[in-house]
């Protein structure tokens, strides 16, 4: 059976699972940086950065998950599943620069100037929206990475480090950062409220900083990861090895290559011992009827390269002319 509307279905998840993001994050963005210049809060400037900075990242992926979504040609014969990571590595720079960057400027800007914090009533109520939006956004983005979890029979945490569906990860780990970026800023003001100190709302806006750098971090590590090249992990890559050496014609499996290419898109390339009594009809029928079932047990491979290769013991001996060189 096909696994075409599974993967379509996927796919269309994630779009949404980042449309959702997107619009709330710029509505969000928009209603923090009128309320920064009205309170003079350096923490929701810095807030007001952050959601410009997912907003962009969003966008980003967007454009990732339509440029992936491409099927092979003849100039890209793999496909173009590397361009999700390309665009996603690039919205973890926006999150780094955007947000991360300019936070901790600013918070440093409203520790070695002395700001004292303007009226907070405007900055609360738009902080207690966001954190509606916010938390609507990350509850989307949840849905979708407990539903593959259950899918694959694995946690949640660990779909989450591992998942090479990087769209979701992103939105889910930028939603989570952003909830606790709100409760910074709220702590920051309501500490310089009842201080009448300006020093709290620039700490404030240092710890957004510093969140939304360790956040650019990990994002842009997976990424970077997953464009240098990951392999399948080790339980199927284990399971791979096994079908292939659950043939009769196969004698062992000497070496095993695997590669994500995308969330839903894996090759796999093996070097096989066949048995030696079969002819080269059987052992391409046998390649054949292997690559099949790897196919249907594991729907996410997509290419299965099959290579017979005789054995360390089936390889002729070395002459003594050649050995005595």
């Amino acid at each position: 059976m096909s696994d075409q509307p599974a993967r379509e279905s996927q796919g269309g998840e994630s779009t949404t699972t980042v449309v959702v993001a997107a619009v709330a994050n710029l509505g969000i963005a928009l209603a923090k940086a009128v309320a920064g210049v009205i309170s003079g809060s350096s923490a929701m400037l810095s807030e007001a950065a952050h959601s410009v900075a997912d907003t962009v990242t969003e966008l980003m992926l967007l454009v990732s998950l339509k440029a992936s979504d491409r099927p092979a040609d003849e100039e890209h014969p793999l496909g173009y599943g590397g361009a999700r990571y390309i665009w996603a590595l690039l919205a973890s720079v926006a999150t780094f620069v955007g947000g991360g960057v300019f936070a901790i400027y600013d918070g440093v800007h409203t520790l070695t100037h002395r700001e004292d914090p303007g009226d907070p009533l405007i900055s609360y109520i738009v902080l207690a929206v966001a954190f509606v939006l916010e938390g609507y956004s990350l509850r989307t983005g949840l849905k979708q990475a407990r539903g593959e979890a259950d899918r694959l029979g694995v946690r949640l945490k660990r779909y989450l480090r591992r998942t090479p569906d990087t769209a979701v990860k992103a939105v889910v780990m930028e939603d989570s950062a952003a909830l606790a970026g709100l409760l910074l800023a709220a702590a920051g003001l309501l500490a310089g409220q009842l201080t009448g100190s300006g020093v709290w709302d620039g700490v404030a806006s240092l710890c957004i900083g510093v969140l939304l750098v360790y956040v650019a971090r990990v994002l842009g590590r997976a990424n970077s990861d997953l464009l240098i090249g990951r392999p399948l992990p080790r339980e199927m890559r284990s399971a791979v090895r096994a079908e292939l050496l659950a043939d009769p014609h196969v004698v062992d499996v000497i070496e095993l290559t695997t590669l994500l290419q995308g969330p839903d898109e894996a090759l796999v390339a093996a070097k096989v011992d066949f048995r030696d009594m079969y002819s080269a009809a059987d052992v391409e029928r046998a390649c054949d009827a292997m690559a099949r079932r790897v196919r249907e047990r594991f729907p996410a491979i997509r290419r299965v390269y099959l290579d017979p290769t005789p054995g360390p013991a089936q390889e002729p001996p070395e002459s003594p002319a050649a050995s005595s060189r």
